[in-house]
C-alpha cells in the first residue's frame, strides 16, 4: 500500500481498478511534391468533419454538465476557423508543397507553444485546447479512430498524464469512477468537468501514477488530493464506510435543502450559490440556494469572437434574476485578465498577468466595456434584488471611481426613461491582502464585502494556487488567511454592513464551524454543497464555534487547524470527503 499526494481537484471518494488512458501516438509522415490546392481541400474537409464532431461533444457536455463547462467546446469549434492559424498553414503549404498533415500539426504546435510560453494558467489551458483540436483533425486526416478507451469494460478509475475536455466528455460515464492525472491542477479542464459531473478527481499526482498497473485497485480521495495505491482490505473498508456515510448524509441533507440554515442558538447566515449561467441558476434553486453570492458574468464574454452587446447582457441577467425572484443575486462585474483572457480584447503582454491590468483595473481604463455591463445590469434589476460587486479592489480610490460609473449609468438611464431598481447595494470582493488590511476604511464606502478566498490565499501566501508544488501553502486554512477573514468580518460589522464569502472555503465542511464562529453572514458555494453546508450549520452553536474559531486562530499550521475542527465538530468531519 502506498500513498501518493496530489492536488484536490474534485470532492468525493472513488475505489476501483486502474484504467491507464493512453492514446496511440499519431505517426505523421511527409510526402513531397504534393498539390497545395488538393491538400488544402483535404484540410477543409477534415476541419468540417471536426466541427461536426465537436458539435456532438458540445451537445453531450450540455446534457452531462452545464453551459459554462460545455462552452469549452465552443472554443474548440472556433479554433477550427481561426483565421490567423489557417493563414499560417496556407502559407507554409504553398512554400513546402508537402502533404497537409505535418504542416497543420507543426503550425498548431507552434501556436500552442506560444500560448504556453506566456507563463499564464489560462493560456496554458488554451494551449492544451489547441493541441486537442489539432489531434482531432490529424486523426480525421489519417483515418485513425478517436477513442482510446475501447478496452474500458468495467467501472474504473481513469489514470492519465492529463485529460483534454474531449477525453473527459467522450468517456462512458457509467464506467468511470473517478479521474487521476499526473499533470493538472484545481483549475484544469479535467478538474472543472469532473466537478460538473460529480466525480472524484485528483490532479498533479506526478508521473508515479502512470506506472500503476492496469487493474490494480486504488483509492481516490478527491477532497484531500490523495491516491492510495494497492490498499489493504482494512483501508478499503474504512473508505467505503466513509463514502457511504457521506452519501447518506447528502441524501438526508437534500430532503431539507429548502429549509433555512439556523444554528441551535438562532444564528442564521444566508447560504447561496456561485453560478455562471441560467442552467447553473436552475441547479442552484433545486439545491436550496437562498440566492446568488457570486454571478460570474464572464460566461457572456468568453469563447466568442466579439464583445457582448448591452442587450445581450440585459437578456442574460434578466433570465437569471427571474430564476431567483426576490432572492438576492450578487453580480460580479467583469473579471477578465490573470487566468482569463478575451481573444478579441487586445491587451498588452504582461510578465505576471495575475498582478497586472485585470478585473476592475481593466474596467476602469475601458469605461466603454464597464458602462455597457453596468447599464445592462441596472436595466435587469427591475423587480429583483440585484447587488453589484467589483472584483480585485486594492484601494479606496478604485471603489470611488467605480461607484461614479454606476451613478453615471443611473443618470443616463433616467434621462432615457429606462427603469431600474433603486437602492441597489454596491460591494467589493476582498481578494487582495491590501483590501483585507484596510477593510475598516473600505467599509465606510461600500454596502458589503465578499471574500474571495482562492485569490486571497495565494496572494497572502505568495503561492500560485494552480501549482501542485506549493499547493500546501495556498490553503485558506492557513492561520494568516483566517486572521484576515476575521478582520474583514469585524470591519463590516463595525459599520452595520455584511460580509459574504464566495471562495472555495465557503463550501468546505471543515471551514463551516470556523466561519460561523467568526460571524460570516453569507456562505456562497457550488450548488451541490448547499444542502450539505445548511445541514451542518443546523448542528452548530454559534457561541461554541466562536470559541473554536478563537482557538484555531492561535494555531501555527493548516494541519493543526483542520485537526482541531475534526476533533471538536464530528459532524463536519463526517462530510469532509
Amino acid at each position: 500500500m502506498k500513498k501518493i499526494q496530489g492536488v484536490a481537484s474534485s470532492r468525493g471518494i472513488a475505489i476501483g481498478p486502474v484504467f491507464q488512458f493512453r492514446r496511440s501516438e499519431l505517426v505523421i509522415g511527409t510526402c513531397e511534391n504534393q498539390d497545395p490546392f488538393t491538400e488544402w481541400k483535404r484540410l477543409e474537409s477534415a476541419l468540417e468533419t471536426a466541427r461536426g464532431q465537436i458539435t456532438q461533444v458540445y451537445e453531450k457536455a450540455l446534457k452531462e454538465t452545464d453551459q459554462s463547462q460545455a462552452e469549452i467546446f465552443q472554443f474548440h469549434a472556433m479554433m477550427t476557423e481561426d483565421a490567423d492559424l489557417l493563414e499560417r498553414v496556407k502559407n507554409l503549404l504553398e512554400e513546402r508543397r508537402t502533404n497537409i498533415e505535418p504542416i497543420y500539426m507543426e503550425v498548431c504546435q507552434g501556436y500552442a507553444s506560444e500560448l504556453a510560453a506566456m507563463d499564464n494558467e489560462y493560456f496554458a489551458a488554451r494551449s492544451a485546447d489547441v493541441l486537442d483540436v489539432a489531434n482531432r483533425v490529424e486523426r480525421i486526416l489519417l483515418g485513425v479512430a478517436e477513442s482510446p478507451t475501447a478496452g474500458l469494460k468495467v467501472p474504473s478509475i481513469i489514470v492519465a498524464d492529463d485529460l483534454t475536455p474531449s477525453d473527459t466528455i467522450l468517456l462512458d460515464k457509467s464506467l468511470v469512477l473517478g479521474f487521476c492525472t499526473a499533470q493538472g491542477s484545481t483549475t484544469s479542464h479535467a478538474a472543472i468537468l469532473a466537478r460538473g459531473l460529480g466525480l472524484a478527481a485528483v490532479g498533479g499526482a506526478g508521473n508515479e501514477v502512470l506506472s500503476l498497473a492496469p487493474g490494480m485497485t486504488i483509492i481516490l480521495d478527491g477532497g484531500k488530493g490523495v491516491v492510495i495505491a494497492d490498499p489493504d482490505q482494512a483501508t478499503i473498508a474504512t473508505y467505503r464506510q466513509h463514502a457511504e456515510q457521506v452519501r447518506l448524509l447528502q441524501v438526508e441533507a437534500q430532503k431539507h435543502a429548502h429549509e433555512p440554515a439556523i444554528t441551535r442558538d438562532g444564528f442564521k447566515p444566508e447560504v447561496s450559490s456561485n453560478i455562471g449561467d441560467v442552467s447553473g441558476a436552475k441547479k442552484a434553486v433545486g439545491f436550496g440556494a437562498e440566492g446568488v453570492g457570486l454571478l460570474r458574468t464572464e460566461f457572456l464574454y468568453m469563447d466568442r469572437p466579439s464583445m457582448p452587446t448591452e442587450e445581450e447582457q440585459y437578456q442574460a441577467y434578466k433570465a437569471i434574476l427571474q430564476e431567483f425572484g426576490q432572492m438576492p443575486v450578487v453580480l460580479r462585474t467583469l473579471d477578465i485578465g490573470g487566468d482569463k483572457e478575451l481573444p478579441y480584447l487586445k491587451m498588452e503582454p504582461e510578465m505576471n498577468p495575475f498582478l497586472g491590468v485585470r478585473a476592475l483595473r481593466l474596467c476602469l481604463i475601458r469605461p466603454d466595456i464597464f458602462k455597457t455591463q453596468l447599464r445592462a445590469a441596472l436595466r435587469a434589476s427591475v423587480g429583483h434584488n440585484l447587488k453589484i460587486m467589483f472584483p480585485m479592489v486594492a484601494t479606496l480610490s478604485e471603489v470611488r471611481e467605480a461607484k461614479k460609473y454606476v451613478n453615471l449609468c443611473r443618470e443616463e438611464l433616467k434621462k432615457e426613461g429606462i427603469p431600474f431598481a433603486e437602492n441597489i447595494e454596491v460591494g467589493i470582493m476582498v481578494e487582495i491582502p491590501a483590501a483585507a488590511v484596510c477593510a475598516d476604511i473600505l467599509g465606510r464606502e461600500v454596502d458589503f464585502f465578499s471574500i474571495g478566498t482562492n485569490d486571497l490565499s495565494q496572494y497572502t501566501m505568495a503561492a500560485d494556487r494552480g501549482n501542485a508544488g506549493v499547493a500546501h501553502l495556498s490553503d485558506a486554512f492557513q492561520p494568516s488567511v483566517l486572521r484576515l477573514i476575521r478582520d474583514v468580518i469585524n470591519a463590516s460589522h463595525k459599520y452595520g454592513k455584511w460580509t459574504g464569502m464566495c471562495g472555495e472555503l465557503a463550501g468546505e465542511p471543515l471551514a463551516a464551524p470556523l466561519l460561523v464562529g467568526l460571524g460570516l453572514d453569507e456562505f456562497s458555494m457550488s450548488p451541490p454543497m448547499v444542502p450539505v453546508i445548511k445541514a451542518l450549520i443546523r448542528t452548530l452553536d454559534s457561541k461554541e464555534m466562536k470559541a473554536l474559531a478563537e482557538e484555531a486562530l492561535e494555531k501555527e499550521t493548516v494541519e493543526e487547524v483542520r485537526d482541531l475542527v475534526r476533533r471538536r465538530v464530528p459532524a463536519a468531519a463526517a462530510v469532509e470527503g
